[in-house]
Order: C-alpha cells, then sequence, then structure tokens
C-alpha cells in the first residue's frame, strides 16, 4: 500500500468484524480517516489494488493539518474476470470477447466461494451455459437452479419480500429481455430476428416458436446475465446488512473510543449501498461521520427522500438519514455507466409490475445513474463546477462525473472506472480537508 496508515476491516456475510483490524484502526494516528468500501466486481485482491490506487493522490492534496488514516472496507462481493476493470485489466481487456457463454475457470471459482456447498448445482449451471442447447426445457432447467442459487422462492410466500421479475417471469423472455440488454450496453450484435422472435407466447416455454438461423442459442448470453444478476441480487441485500449491523456499529465504537477522530465514508457500487447503510447505526446527534462520497451508488436514488414520488405515503430505505453527517453527501453520476443506466432499473424491478422488463421506469433508477431525486433543496453540480467552486457543506449533492467517468467496455461500461484524481479531490473538498 502507497499510503498509510492504512488497515483493512474485513467483514463477513452477516456483518461481523475483524475485532483485531478495528483495534488497529482505533489505534492510528490520525485527525481524518478516510473509510472505503468496494463494489460488487471484486475479491481481496483487487480491492487492495483499487484501495491503493484510489488513495495515491489523498497526501497531496490535503492541508498540513491534516493527518489521515486510510480503511479498506472488504466484504464478501463477487468478481467475474470476464468483466474488466479500467486501469486494472489493461486497455487490450476493454471489450474482449472472453469465454462468451461459457464460465471461465477463474469465475467458476468465484462462484463456489460465493455459493458454497452448491458445487453440483454449479456444475449444471456451467454445462449449460456452455452447451447452449437450443431447447425451452434447458432454459427451465437453467433458470430453476438460478433461483435456488439466489434463494428465491418460486412461489413466494406471505412474509417473504416480493420476488424480483427477473426471477418470477417467464425465463425465456427474461433471457430475450437480458439479451437485448447486453446489446443495448455495447455488448457483440445480436441478429433481430434471433433477439426479437425467439419467443412467442406462453409461459415456461409453451407456444415457443423457433427462429431461423441462431434460434434460442442466441438467448445463451442473457441467460449468463441472469446468473450475475442472481449474484448481484444477494450482493445488494448483503451490502445492506453489513452496512446497518457491520460498519454501522464499528464506526460507533471507534466513535467513541476517539471522539475527536473525523470520518469520511466513501463507497462504489454496492460499496456505497454498505456505507450509506451503516448511517441507520448511528445515532441521530453524532457528529463524527463528516462527509459520505458515492461513487456510481449501486442504490436507489430516492433512497434519501421523505416521499416517493409515486408513493407519497412512504420514503426511501434512507429517508432522512443524510442528516446524521456532519457535512455533505455527494452522490457521483455518469451516463456512461451501463450497469447503472440498463441493468440496474431492469434489475430492481419487482415482481407483478406491469411495464416491460425494459422501459425504463424511474422508479427504479439508480443513485449512480442520475444522482439524488426527491430530496429538496439537493444541488447538482457539474464535476468542474464541483471542483472549482466547492460542494454545500451539507445536504445532498448530485455531480455529474461523466468528464472523467467514461471508460470501460461491456456490459457494466464505466462503471467501474473511479481512479481519477479528480474524484480524490472531490472527497477532500466535500470533507473540508484540503489546502
Amino acid at each position: 500500500m502507497g499510503v498509510g496508515p492504512y488497515a483493512e476491516l474485513a467483514f463477513d456475510s452477516e456483518g461481523d468484524a475483524d475485532r483485531a483490524a478495528l483495534g488497529s484502526v482505533a489505534r492510528m494516528e490520525a485527525t481524518d480517516l478516510l473509510v472505503f468500501a468496494h463494489g460488487w466486481n471484486s475479491d481481496p485482491s483487487t480491492a487492495t489494488r483499487l484501495y491503493d490506487r484510489f488513495f495515491g493522490p489523498f497526501p497531496g492534496l490535503v492541508g498540513s493539518g491534516v493527518r489521515l488514516g486510510y480503511v479498506g472496507v472488504v466484504w464478501p462481493s463477487m468478481r467475474f474476470s470476464d468483466e474488466p476493470i479500467p486501469d486494472f485489466d489493461g486497455p487490450d481487456a476493454l471489450g474482449r470477447p472472453g469465454f462468451g457463454t461459457a464460465l471461465d475457470p477463474a469465475t467458476r471459482h468465484a462462484l463456489e466461494a460465493f455459493w458454497p456447498g452448491r458445487s453440483a448445482e454449479l456444475e449444471r449451471v456451467a454445462e449449460l451455459l456452455e452447451e447452449r442447447e437450443e431447447s425451452a426445457a434447458a432454459f427451465i432447467e437453467f433458470g430453476a437452479l438460478v433461483r435456488e442459487l439466489a434463494g428465491v422462492n418460486a412461489v413466494p410466500t406471505a412474509d417473504a419480500p416480493p420476488v424480483p421479475a427477473l426471477f418470477a417471469e417467464d425465463v425465456l423472455e427474461v433471457c430475450r429481455s437480458l439479451t437485448d440488454a447486453l446489446a443495448e450496453a455495447g455488448g457483440p450484435p445480436v441478429p433481430e430476428d434471433a433477439a426479437r422472435g425467439a419467443v412467442a407466447g406462453g409461459s415456461g416455454g409453451e407456444g415457443l416458436v423457433p427462429v431461423a438461423g441462431e434460434g434460442l442459442r442466441v438467448l445463451w448470453s442473457g441467460a449468463k446475465e441472469l446468473l450475475r444478476q442472481a449474484t448481484y441480487y444477494q450482493m445488494k441485500r448483503r451490502a445492506g446488512l453489513i452496512g446497518e449491523h457491520g460498519l454501522g456499529p464499528a464506526l460507533v465504537e471507534l466513535a467513541q473510543r476517539r471522539p475527536a477522530l473525523r470520518v469520511h465514508l466513501i463507497g462504489h457500487s454496492f460499496g456505497a449501498r454498505l456505507v450509506s447503510f451503516a448511517l441507520r447505526a448511528v445515532p441521530d446527534d453524532a457528529r463524527f461521520v463528516k462527509s459520505l462520497s458515492l461513487l456510481q451508488g449501486a442504490f436507489s436514488h430516492y433512497a434519501f427522500a421523505d416521499r416517493l414520488p409515486h408513493d407519497a405515503e412512504r420514503g426511501g430505505a434512507l429517508r432522512g438519514l443524510h442528516h446524521r453527517v456532519d457535512g455533505p453527501v455527494v452522490a457521483c453520476h455518469s451516463p456512461y455507466d451501463a450497469s447503472l443506466g440498463v441493468f440496474y432499473p431492469l434489475a430492481s424491478r419487482m415482481a407483478g409490475d406491469s411495464a416491460g422488463l425494459l422501459g425504463f421506469d424511474a422508479r427504479w433508477g439508480a443513485i449512480g445513474h442520475d444522482g439524488v431525486q426527491a430530496v429538496p433543496g439537493a444541488a447538482r453540480l457539474s464535476l468542474g463546477a464541483a471542483l472549482r467552486q466547492g460542494v454545500p457543506t451539507t445536504g445532498c449533492v448530485s455531480v455529474d462525473a461523466g468528464s472523467v467517468v467514461r471508460r470501460g467496455g461491456p456490459p457494466s461500461g464505466a462503471h467501474s472506472d473511479i481512479c481519477h484524481e479528480e474524484l480524490a479531490r472531490l472527497v477532500v473538498g466535500a470533507g473540508r480537508m484540503g489546502r
């Protein structure tokens, strides 16, 4: 690690923390603590490389009275090795075809770690993706396996949360829509007849009308994306749990041991969800969280709203919690982020919604796609303006970071293109740590 003092604070899937690491953080001689949580497409080594790269500019940006401590939050996520990360995988990796619909060995190994004890199911999933059988029965089997891996009941019970449409609707229709979404995100071109005419009516494959050429085989790219989305579905829930029951209580304990320490939370993707849900554990009168910076956050743009535009009786999952930050909540967004612009609203739809799978509905938009929504008075700035004039000292701020967050191949686009000095400067400005 090129900066210091640095420690990694690890959590398991239930939010239990590494107590020894927490002690190391408490002993840091620092005035300000940067706490960064990585996103979904990561493993421990990738997370460490991310932190090393992102934290690099900070020592040269802060004022003389600021002594920084650095914390990397490590939590169980899932690295798809065929999904390139700008800066880490090299320019040749962007847009590479990889293994097609088959699972490469590294991804297969990561899936077995993500879903331990499910080797038999994953073996069959891998076989189906590699064989690309032109059969409705094969897709139905694949959908059932993915649903089982994700822990989703085929028939929801009264006390269970709504089942996302990705797991509740006809698997062939879902795979067709995901194949279309991959093409929209810049993936390999899909023949028009195959992408749009593979399914005609029915459920569970009934009424299937095969098409000329590739036929159903082309939909296996959408099937692989369905598997990817299943891991995202589980990581989304996991990130919120670890934030609320893991990182949040750890920060409260740290504040009790070091009451003068100023904490600056940073999160990327689902890591932004993690650090934001940590606010649920922060007392209303606490003032130790001095800034919250969300880089391409993969959670609802209505999260901090007191009232939802489409349901005035309800608020966002984090309604009003931005007031527990003694400083600004800065949400960076980019139009080049295909994960949040194309796939997030698709995956976030609930079963029973009448809109088409690919019909963008503002209810399911991500904060990293278009910033904070439905919070009165929330400022909106370009990155250039935010760096020139600074950001407000309190409240929610949306910053269009598309001027730098713009590189990346399909299917995620620029979702992971966050290692830029401009974003480090934004975090420093939000935390009032600059020279």
